[in-house]
């Protein structure tokens, strides 16, 4: 349970409750002690709820959800955070809509498609006078926190060799839902590598350069020039990519990052790391939007790079 006083309980909403990273925003607002008053999603196969706020009003259409809300303010109580599980694409729209509720805005990773999103967010958020949160969950798994600690203590002028592999097979409805559109995910490095980058750019330092060499529509490669480091980082939904040998343990998922040719273990302990950033962001230490913009930047360029082929510092799973 999380520290809060019972006398400082703060109100929630939640878009996107439907979806499966949802539970998680559930978990944390109720492991820290606050209320969630009311919920959306086009789909109402929602009764995970019931395990959490089984008292929560719940909207499949935005347009009574936002009635709600107003009804609630004009009543006097106040929303004071909206937290954003929604589709990618609408993030931007539902960011925007927390902060005219008079709420500070928690949103799920990418925190919006395109870099000029994030200016054009920071305006709104400084006209309203909120907050907007990005959940970058992997910057609080201890095993990172203890290589950022690391790294910050090195020399900084060693560059590092990084090879970052990441499947997480998925199957055909992957392909059929918004997840699959480019135009609404931004495609497989945004909707599945976008907190593997932000992490390393906030551990090795800026991008320096940004080189594509595969890009498909279910696995992605290429390479990333940062101040401190060259990262091979290769990004699959295709389980014939996962290793044999983890296939054979039952594996559907498969993440391994190699610094210098040693293996950074961080495979367990993601599942409660949304309460941690929940207990961050109510005590004011959320990730901010100029936090999360260099990721944005960095998958925004390699969405709309044209790949090079086999060439220079590759990927060994491009191989295959």
């Amino acid at each position: 349970m999380g520290t809060q006083e019972t006398n400082s309980i703060k109100n929630f909403a939640v878009i996107g409750v439907g979806g499966y990273i949802a539970i998680r925003h559930l978990k944390a607002i109720k492991e820290t002690g606050n209320a969630l008053l009311a919920s959306l999603d086009p789909c109402d196969s929602v009764g995970i709820i019931d395990s959490f706020f089984p008292d929560c009003n719940f909207f499949v259409e935005f347009e009574r959800f936002d009635r709600h809300i107003d009804k609630l303010r004009r009543n006097g109580t106040q929303l004071d955070y909206v937290s954003i599980c929604s589709p990618n694409y609408l993030h931007d729209a539902h960011i925007r809509f927390a902060l005219r509720a008079g709420a500070s805005a928690i949103c799920e990773k990418p925190l919006v498609l395109n870099p000029w999103n994030v200016d054009a967010i920071a305006e709104i958020e400084k006209e309203y006078d909120k907050k907007i949160y990005n959940i970058l969950q992997l910057r609080l798994h201890p095993s990172i926190m203890e290589l950022k600690q690391k790294m910050d203590a090195a020399p900084q002028d060693k560059i590092h060799d990084i090879e970052l592999t990441y499947i997480t097979s998925r199957g055909k409805w992957y392909y059929i839902s918004w997840k699959g559109d480019i135009h609404k995910s931004g495609g497989i490095a945004t909707n599945i590598g976008v907190h593997f980058f932000d992490m390393l750019i906030w551990i090795f330092g800026p991008v320096k350069k940004n080189l594509v060499h595969v890009m498909e529509g279910n696995k992605a490669s290429g390479y990333l020039e940062l101040e401190r480091a060259r990262v091979k980082w290769f990004l699959s939904l295709d389980y014939s990519d996962i290793p044999a040998e983890a296939r054979g343990r039952g594996m559907r998922t498969y993440r391994s990052i190699l610094l210098d040719n040693h293996e950074i273990e961080f495979s367990g302990g993601f599942t409660d790391l949304h309460t941690t950033s929940y207990e961050k962001i109510l005590a004011g230490e959320g990730f901010s939007l100029q936090e999360a913009k260099p990721s944005i930047e960095t998958v925004y360029t390699i969405r709309n790079a044209t790949p090079i082929g086999l060439k220079g510092e590759y990927h060994p799973m491009c191989k295959k």
